[in-house]
């Protein structure tokens, strides 16, 4: 038997899973950092989604990503500027569609 709650739950995460690692790479982040600034903020992942996650959205031109092998060689991502405007993008349908579930939610029209 499905347990519908938690796969309500995975299929809501899953959606909103790049908008917030995209917001988390304002700044450069390692894989490691990434995960610990999402889960900080709510938003645990496991390495297993993250690290393909971030090489689909490189491919897909919204991220740039250097090795820093100063001490511990680490990957270090970071949004470049297709990756800001994607940012800004979505954020607003975001924000949009937050304004329509309330209503909805609330039983309100729009």
């Amino acid at each position: 038997m499905v347990d519908r709650e938690n796969s309500g739950l995975s299929e809501l995460r899953r959606g909103v899973l790049v908008l917030a690692v995209l917001s988390r790479l304002r700044t450069p982040q390692y894989g490691y950092s990434l995960r610990q600034a999402l889960a900080e903020g709510g938003m645990p992942i496991e390495e297993g989604t993250l690290y393909p996650l971030l090489r689909r959205l490189e491919s897909q031109g919204l991220l740039s990503s250097e090795w820093n092998t100063e001490q511990t060689p680490r990957r270090y991502y970071r949004l470049n500027a297709e990756g800001e405007r994607t940012l800004a993008a979505l954020t607003e349908a975001w924000r949009d569609q937050v304004r329509v579930m309330d209503g909805l939610l609330d039983g309100r029209r729009r």
